[in-house]
Parts: structure tokens; C-alpha cells; sequence
């Protein structure tokens, strides 16, 4: 099992904030950086491109309130993944969030996307930074 855990990012709002935001397909587009193109979305389920990479596809499998949204891979995929998204209260306006990536990859997969995938659920980690 390849796992890739990005950093662990403080966000300046409430946890309750942050769930509902992540909770919908059609906010987490705000969090992409500029390599993903012909992003299509439903509150439960997107479709995107990385370029130079491949078409993915997500849908949410279950949530629980404030504290964690599990995702999977939906459609045609290059491999099955589990993505877990964590987050913690830190006070009233104050939380923390952290993705997890899970999936089955032979080691030749592994060692072609690790560091590429390290570094996009890194970015988008920092990204939830900016939630609001």
C-alpha cells in the first residue's frame, strides 16, 4: 500500500467551515492549481485533467461531520485510490487539515507518481489556507 500524507496545514476558520466547503465538489475546483484543466463537478463527484498526466475522476464516499471526508477514485482512472482529508478543531475560528492518499501501486507506478502526487496534495493542503 502506497500512502503519501501531505503536510499538515492551520487554517484561519472554524472546522465546521472548512467541512462544508470540502464537502462540495464544486468548491475543491478553488483549491486546484493551474496544471488542472477541463474540470467538470457535482457537489459529490468531479473530473479533471492534470496536465501531462492523466483524467481523474472523484467521488465522495462518506463524511464524517467536522472531522472527515473520505473520497475515492470514480470512473476511468490510471489506478484505485482512497483520498482522506482530516481535520481538527483548534478553537472557534481556527482548525487543521491534513490529506492522506491511499492506493495499490506496483513499484514501477510508485516510483513514477509519488513525488509528482507529494507534491500536488502538498499544494493543496496549503491551499485550504485559504478557505473563507
Amino acid at each position: 500500500m502506497t500512502k503519501i500524507e501531505s503536510t499538515k496545514v492551520e487554517i484561519e476558520n472554524s472546522v465546521e467551515n472548512v467541512f462544508i466547503f470540502l464537502s462540495d465538489f464544486n468548491n475543491f475546483q478553488k483549491l486546484m492549481p493551474s496544471q488542472v484543466t477541463n474540470w467538470t463537478s457535482t457537489e459529490t463527484e468531479c473530473t479533471f485533467t492534470i496536465n501531462g498526466m492523466a483524467t481523474i475522476g472523484m467521488k465522495i464516499l462518506a463524511k464524517t461531520p467536522h472531522s472527515h471526508i473520505k473520497i475515492t477514485s470514480h470512473g476511468k482512472v490510471p489506478f484505485e485510490f482512497i483520498l482522506h482529508t482530516h481535520l481538527s478543531s483548534l478553537g472557534s475560528d481556527r482548525s487543521s487539515g491534513q490529506l492522506v492518499f491511499e492506493a495499490e501501486l506496483n513499484p514501477m507506478i510508485k516510483m513514477m507518481v509519488e513525488k509528482p502526487l507529494t507534491n500536488f496534495f502538498n499544494l493543496l493542503a496549503e491551499r485550504m489556507k485559504e478557505i473563507k
